[in-house]
């Protein structure tokens, strides 16, 4: 399954969630590390779902950038 997932870059970390996924969430100090620990913490999510006999929520979330024009 393909989930959507937000990147959130903090100046001395950065943090991952899954929109369809409540709860999902993972903080690495950068990208690539971040990544692989929200791939670790959906694997275990879903699994937690299965094992509590919890409906398994298909991906639904995407994403869209909108640009905007702005001065200052």
């Amino acid at each position: 399954m393909k989930y959507a997932v937000v990147l959130e870059k903090e100046p001395q970390s950065s943090g991952a969630y899954v929109p369809d996924l409540p709860g999902c969430v993972a903080l690495g100090e950068t990208k690539a590390e971040t990544m692989e620990l929200i791939r670790e913490a959906m694997e275990l999510h879903l699994e937690a779902l299965r094992e509590e006999g919890e409906r398994v929520p298909e991906p639904a979330s995407s994403i869209e950038y909108v640009q905007v024009a702005f001065t200052q």
